[in-house]
């Protein structure tokens, strides 16, 4: 019995280590974790950036970050528009669907308000000569959703039905948001 108990402990050993050498080692790399990680209160991105010159690496994880964090705020304010408009059973929602992540898009490509870098590092590896920098952004929901907001009511493309009802869906996740702070 103790011959056979060792046989499989040396086959899951020897198994072990040859998927680890097929897959090469884990590498912890920065930013990674629970605290980066989007949640109720803030949505957060995280980049990564390699290059020969250090402002090229930073450049590019500053741009991967960001984009991480537009894509997260338009998925997120898709659901909720499909999600609210389904639920209203609005017969032009496919319309104020359409007006609503176009004001989306415009406010990601102009502003991300309340943008906040909360990590950047930067390596050299001396041995291939390349920069890797890593970087963290957060924005705060409820910050966010006010700028939307306020650019929902500025937006001349709007008509008043659809700014009340942008406004609206906004107005909710605003909610959710102040609750989730409330509760922390």
């Amino acid at each position: 019995m103790n011959t056979r108990l060792f046989f499989y402990a040396l086959l899951a050993l020897i198994v072990t280590s040859a998927c680890s050498s097929v897959l090469g080692t884990r590498v912890r790399e920065p930013f990674q974790g629970n605290a980066y990680m989007s949640n109720n209160r803030f949505w957060r991105g995280t980049g990564k950036g390699t290059s020969s010159q250090d402002n090229i690496a930073r450049a590019k994880a500053d741009l991967d970050a960001k984009a991480q964090l537009a894509g997260q705020v338009n998925t997120t304010m898709k659901q909720v528009a499909d999600q609210y408009l389904t639920d209203t059973g609005n017969e032009r929602a496919a319309d104020i669907a359409d007006k609503f992540q176009s004001l989306v898009r415009q406010v990601m490509n102009t502003d991300i308000a309340d943008l906040r870098k909360i990590g950047e590092k930067k390596y050299f590896n001396k041995k291939s000569g390349e920069y890797t920098v890593f970087m963290a952004y957060e924005i705060k929901k409820n910050a966010m959703l006010r700028f939307m907001k306020r650019q929902a009511k500025l937006d001349n493309t709007l008509n008043e039905r659809q700014r009340q009802i942008i406004e609206e869906i906004i107005d909710e996740e605003l909610k959710k948001a102040e609750a989730a702070e409330d509760g922390d």
